[in-house]
């Protein structure tokens, strides 16, 4: 009788046992499994980056909104665009595939003539380089509700970049103002998002304007009230443009 009693006692501990390692097993099993979605995710973000889909501060969500954008340039001809008539302006043309703004006095620029664009709730985009010169190689203006506004890359001598304007105070003086320097014969991603609260802008990857804009005057300077509603100009400087395009964008 003993002995029975401990056999059973020793089936009863081994029972436990058995138990308690089939679920270390699934716990472990279970962990791997999340590491290897993990992994999965981390390198399908890092596929989207490599290619171009996205930027590393980009959450997966952002991704999959980047198809929406829809390009205002096909590398080819002036479709949409026109030489904006400022009066001094330089040549424009394409060449390679990008637009060249000649030297003007003071101005050249390029206005969008096609389809109605939104007035809030978007994000436009270029890339744009100064060729020759000292001061700005893009003021993009853009609409902002039922007004319009300009973000000024490397303005008043090659330094300023910021929104003109602001309750009638221009990007040198202002809240948006900073201050960067600029190469020429480089190549600048610019971007910019409007929503109803909010102008946000960036150089690259790097936010350089967040701007609240509930209760504010937004305007244009006079000089560039021809670049409405999307324009892209240059101050004294031969610049180039390319990959002009827009998406919807979502409040933040």
């Amino acid at each position: 009788m003993r002995w029975r009693a401990g056999m059973g006692m020793t089936n009863s501990v081994y029972t436990k046992l058995l138990v308690f390692a089939v679920l270390v097993c699934c716990i472990t099993v279970d962990a791997q499994a999340q590491r290897f979605r993990q992994r999965r995710l981390q390198r399908r973000i890092a596929t989207r980056i490599a290619r171009g889909r996205c930027t590393d501060d980009q959450s997966p969500r952002a991704a999959a909104t980047v198809s929406s954008w829809r390009s205002l340039y096909d590398g080819v001809a002036m479709t949409d665009w026109e030489s904006t008539e400022f009066g001094g302006e330089g040549d424009v043309r394409v060449e390679n595939g990008t637009i060249i703004l000649e030297y003007g006095n003071p101005l050249t620029g390029v206005t969008y003539t096609g389809a109605e664009l939104a007035k809030t709730n978007y994000e436009v985009e270029l890339e744009a380089m100064r060729m020759e010169g000292i001061d700005f190689f893009c003021a993009l203006t853009f609409p902002v509700d039922d007004s319009y506004c300009s973000f000024v890359v490397a303005g008043w001598a090659g330094t300023v970049v910021g929104l003109s304007s602001i309750d009638g105070f221009d990007a040198s003086d202002n809240e948006t103002t900073q201050y960067m320097d600029f190469e020429n014969d480089k190549w600048y991603r610019i971007r910019v998002q409007v929503t109803p609260t909010h102008i946000r802008a960036w150089v690259d990857d790097e936010k350089i304007v967040d701007q609240d804009i509930e209760g504010r005057r937004i305007s244009t300077r006079a000089e560039v009230d021809l670049s409405q509603p999307l324009g892209i100009s240059a101050f004294e400087s031969k610049a180039a443009l390319k990959n002009i395009r827009i998406r919807p964008s979502v409040s933040q």
